[in-house]
């Protein structure tokens, strides 16, 4: 049993039980899975970076009702992950979840270059000073399915890309020597690589050559990356789906709810375990006992009415295993420090959005006849965000390991507190670069120009962009390592689609930010934070001050729910050598 449960994978790999060959899953892998990656961000990064220069400059959105629909747009694409997560936990497996979605998002990408490319959906180009027409609403609606097929398709790949990726590495196996925080700072740099391409080749084409090039390109990068992935399916290690985790986690609810009135047993030993119905969602490990939230503890307390037979397999609405208890305690346990991530998302959504149109408004020329493009502003984010991960993985984990002992430096949740910290930095500096923007826009008379160049230069704003980018190497590698490291084994998916279902309530949070600041922030004159047509005349930097506010309260939450925290304890099987008994050892889930 317990080498079945060491060894359990799909079908293909069991076949080779015994014959000598080559290891399934590994670094072999990694080319196959991150060219999936690589190409799914540059279809997203190459629209999203440039997406409010699209809508305002080519459909003719107000900026306000553009900012909304960019950030609706990467909050639906964040949230979409739990339902691709779902159908992989549940019956598909993470590999065909991610092959299906990734054609779904081809088909999204083509229907978005198609629209891109022929006239008539979009409206007619602005004619001097004649007002734009907007964009009407069929041409909205080829628009909007477009980017909902691409939500879509996000969905399947984000959460099983991360997950699978992480699954080809088998830590319990000592002869492992790739660790699966080694691979998070991998993914996140491709990542990051893949972004770097898309805000400064794909956006160069988008605003100098034309948007349905500017799209087509990614578009056929993303056939390439289906075809690259799939070829890869035999050197790849499965593992089986293991049910709805979803319908475990209800049973564990309405069981302990039945059982509420019942006395806690005294020793926890008492309540029920059964190694072989946990076998399949407990391949690394059998979860133990945690003292927390001992009321759900009542699930596992066995009772005659449970009736319960030598080698009958219990009713799991009645009856749940120790295991399944703590699953469910996990994932509660994982909330609040889960949500802290929200507020950093919202700040970091405003990139994309106001500090683009502060770029627009600003001298972007390296030369006399080449600058920058406002929407490749986010390259100083990209650049920021890999040089710090390349300085964490290769210099600041040495150094932080001699001091702390722990192998990988320090534990995911102080790499996530200092993201905090610098994002407020960002932040705040961020409102002072817009005073010093609209100063000098005031000392040239340009206050009621906003369609002239405001002389003062574009590197003004590289400190709040590099900012984000060395918070974002911290915080949000450090998020997602909580995420997969922390969930049950059997909810690994589901959990990297929390990660990204955080991004989607940021994302969400900042559309209602936006919203409410500009309807209260109106004046009888036309006056307004957030102006549609005017930033000069707009108060922004008292909107980035809301955010450095609102992310100093959140920092004061995450380091109260850090510090009550309780990681989770796994029974782990390993063996040191292929042919030896499997041993036991209890692990403070990978805090090391």
């Amino acid at each position: 049993m317990e080498e079945q449960s060491k060894n359990k994978i799909s079908e293909e790999e069991k076949q080779l039980h015994g014959k000598r060959s080559r290891p399934k899953g590994g670094l072999i892998t990694m080319p196959f899975i991150f060219a999936n990656e690589i190409c799914e961000k540059l279809a997203v990064i190459g629209f999203h970076a440039n997406m409010i220069s699209y809508l305002t400059t080519q459909l003719h959105l107000p900026l306000t009702k553009a900012a909304n629909t960019l950030t609706n747009f990467g909050g639906t694409s964040s949230l979409t992950p739990l339902l691709g997560a779902f159908v992989a936990d549940s019956f598909a497996g993470r590999f065909w979840t991610i092959t299906f979605a990734s054609i779904i998002y081809q088909i999204g990408m083509t229907l978005l270059t198609i629209s891109a490319i022929l006239p008539t959906l979009r409206p007619p180009p602005c004619k001097g000073e004649e007002v734009c027409v907007v964009a009407d609403t069929a041409q909205l609606s080829v628009l909007y399915i477009a980017l909902l097929l691409g939500a879509l398709g996000s969905g399947g790949i984000r959460p099983c890309v991360v997950a699978f990726g992480a699954d080809q590495f088998d830590e319990s196996d000592p002869k492992q020597t790739t660790k699966t925080w080694n691979y998070f700072n991998w993914y996140y740099f491709c990542m990051g690589a893949a972004a770097l391409v898309a805000v400064t080749v794909l956006v160069y084409i988008q605003d100098n050559v034309g948007w349905g090039l500017g799209l087509g390109i990614p578009t056929v990068a993303m056939f390439f990356s289906v075809i690259t992935f799939v070829g890869g399916f035999k050197l790849y290690r499965h593992l089986d789906p293991a049910g709805s985790p979803f319908t475990r986690l209800i049973q564990v609810a309405v069981a302990a709810f039945r059982k509420r009135k019942l006395r806690m047993v005294s020793d926890p030993t008492l309540l029920y375990t059964n190694d072989e119905i946990d076998a399949p969602i407990s391949l690394g490990g059998i979860l133990t006992h945690t003292k927390h939230m001992s009321f759900l503890d009542k699930a596992a307390i066995v009772t005659e009415q449970d009736n319960l037979k030598s080698g009958q397999v219990p009713n799991p609405w009645r009856l749940s295993t120790v295991h399944r208890v703590e699953e469910l305690k996990s994932v509660i346990r994982m909330g609040p420090i889960g949500a802290s991530g929200i507020l950093l998302i919202t700040a970091y959504a405003q990139q994309g959005t106001f500090s683009l149109q502060q770029a627009k408004t600003m001298n972007r020329h390296l030369t006399k006849s080449f600058q920058i493009p406002a929407g490749s502003m986010s390259v100083f984010t990209t650049v920021a965000m890999l040089s710090t991960i390349v300085f964490y993985d290769r210099i600041f984990i040495k150094i932080a390991r001699k001091f702390t002992g722990l192998e990988r430096g320090i534990t995911f949740l102080h790499r996530m507190g200092i993201g905090f910290v610098i994002s407020i930095i960002a932040t705040l500096v961020a409102g002072f670069v817009e005073i010093k923007r609209k100063r000098v826009a005031i000392e040239h008379g340009l206050l009621d120009k906003p369609h002239t160049m405001v002389p003062i230069s574009f590197l003004w704003l590289v400190p709040q962009y590099s900012l984000h980018g060395i918070a974002e190497a911290f915080m949000s590698i450090g998020h997602l390592e909580f995420f997969y490291d922390q969930a049950p084994e059997s909810m690994r998916s589901t959990a990297t689609a929390l990660f990204w279902m955080a991004i989607s309530i940021g994302n969400y949070v900042s559309t209602l930010l936006v919203t409410l600041v500009h309807k209260f922030s109106a004046k009888p004159d036309g006056r307004n934070w957030l102006p549609d047509n005017n930033l000069n005349r707009g108060r922004l930097e008292y909107f980035y001050w809301v955010i450095t506010v609102l992310q100093a309260v959140n920092l004061v939450y995450y380091l109260w729910c850090a510090k009550i925290y309780t990681y989770k304890p796994v029974q782990v099987h390993y063996s040191n050598e292929d042919n030896s008994p499997v041993k036991n050892d209890l692990q403070i889930s990978n805090k090391n």
